[in-house]
């Protein structure tokens, strides 16, 4: 996964605030990488309303 590519959530490894579930199915761009826990990196995914998250890389799949 690279910086600036487009990426869709398509699944949720743990319990996330309603804001993020919403997030579930929604098409994002790669913004930025973040380290998890001190061995995992996760993936900051900015959408379409201009808010952003991140997310486990297996928690998302390149967009068609």
């Amino acid at each position: 996964m690279e910086i600036g590519q487009k990426v869709k959530v398509y699944r949720l490894r743990d319990r996330v605030s309603p804001a993020i579930v919403n997030k579930l199915g929604k098409v994002g761009t790669i913004q930025g990488y973040r380290m998890t826990d001190g061995s995992g990196v996760g993936v900051v995914v900015q959408f379409e309303d201009n808010s952003a998250t991140w997310f486990f890389e297996d928690e998302l799949k390149p967009a068609q």
